[in-house]
This record gives structure tokens, sequence and C-alpha cells, in this order.
């Protein structure tokens, strides 16, 4: 899901050119963090990663991968780590993305 208000706040603010850059650089930054934690990451440093993606997720308008992060992000802090499913993370990170390129309001991932 989508918080398509929040991605026209930011592009009335920043201009088309400057917003594309921002959409770059979150896309980047947030495919190569998930790259990370997929691979050999401790668990120990999740909570604050998952942390770093949801606010850079909300500040773009991604809300399902926020959410997501969120809830990672509490178990995480719970001492429950290795509870957090990082396949279904990027599956709600690639299913954000995938809405947010197309223009197309989404539903929820299974």
């Amino acid at each position: 899901m989508i918080d398509w208000g929040r991605v026209a706040e930011l592009r009335e603010e920043f201009g088309d050119g400057d917003f594309q850059d921002i959409v770059e650089i979150f896309l980047e930054e947030v495919e190569a963090e998930l790259a990370s934690l997929r691979g050999s990451v401790p668990r120990e440093g999740l909570e604050g990663s998952l942390h770093s993606l949801k606010g850079s997720a909300l500040n773009l308008g991604f809300a399902g991968f926020a959410a997501r992060c969120q809830s990672g992000e509490s178990l995480a802090a719970q001492g429950a780590g290795d509870r957090v499913d990082l396949d279904a993370l990027c599956a709600s990170y690639d299913h954000c993305k995938s809405a947010f390129l197309t223009g197309r309001p989404a539903q929820a991932p299974p």
C-alpha cells in the first residue's frame, strides 16, 4: 500500500526532478539494506536496520512496507529477531515498489 497523499506532498515540495532523484536514492538504499539483511547482518543489528527502513519508507509513502518493518522492529526489540520473516519483508517492499512505479494503488500482499 502506498500513501499517495505523501507522494503528492513530496512531489509538490521538491518538484519533479528532485523528486525523481529522491526516489532513485531511496530505492538504491533500501535495496542495499535488504540485501545486507538477507546476507550476514547479525540479528542484534536488525532492530536498528528495520527502524531506519521504516522511517525511509514512511517518508516516501511506502506505508505497507513501513508497517512490515515496524512489526519486525518490534519483534527484534523483544529479542525475537529470529522470528522476523525477511522473505515477507522483501516481498512487501517489492509489492510497494511495483505499485509505486506503476502509479497504481495496491492491495496489501497476502
